[in-house]
């Protein structure tokens, strides 16, 4: 594993290829009251780019460029989340999206565990560590357990989207699945306008 941390962007001419995995590190679940801490970037090498936002106004134009890029995929797990986050903060619309978790939930119906944790344990043999989840995001200085634990969300989910890619196609919901890829953007500004919690779908 290889780390490399920034402030506040994303240095000149760093090379993401055509898709990379993307996490966030906030200082809670609320992304309207909490604020983006750390940006996690992985091209699927085994190298994890960490951005610490330490200026407010989250001026990060290299960043805001490549997650905006509509040439490189971006994969998560639990898109929803993080592009609401980025909408936010970043203010820029995160295109075209993968969600490990949703596809996740498509293929895996026969459990109910689709954490990253579950899916690593069960698909490529990884045992991730969850410990430093709930530590303080917003710290000055981050430990290297904190930088660990956020390389690690983003280090894996290249193979995971593999492995996934095969069982959706296996089970005819590979349509489905972009289907709803395509819906997030919409998705994630229902939660930033207010309807994080109830679903319009519904009678």
């Amino acid at each position: 594993m290889s780390i490399s941390l920034y402030k506040n962007d994303l240095p000149d001419g760093l090379d993401l290829g055509t898709s990379i995995a993307v996490d966030s590190e906030t200082m809670g679940l609320n992304p309207v009251r909490d604020r983006l801490c750390v940006l996690q970037l992985s091209t699927g090498d085994g190298k994890a780019h960490l951005v610490q936002f330490t200026d407010p106004s989250y001026d990060a134009p290299n960043l805001k460029a490549a997650l905006a890029n509509p040439e490189i995929l971006k994969i998560f797990h639990f898109a929803r989340f993080d592009i609401a986050v980025i909408k936010k903060f970043l203010g820029v619309e995160t295109t075209p999206i993968y969600c490990t978790k949703i596809a996740s939930k498509l293929v895996r119906t026969y459990t109910d565990k689709h954490g990253l944790s579950n899916i690593c344990r069960e698909l490529i043999g990884i045992e991730l560590n969850k410990q430093q989840q709930s530590s303080d995001w917003g710290a000055a200085e981050l430990t290297a357990e904190q930088l660990s634990y956020a390389a690690n969300d983003v280090l894996y989910l290249h193979k995971l989207k593999e492995r996934l890619d095969v069982m959706l196609e296996r089970e005819n919901r590979t349509h489905l699945a972009q289907d709803c890829f395509n819906f997030l953007s919409a998705r994630a500004q229902l939660d930033l306008s207010g309807w994080a919690d109830q679903d319009i779908f519904e009678h």
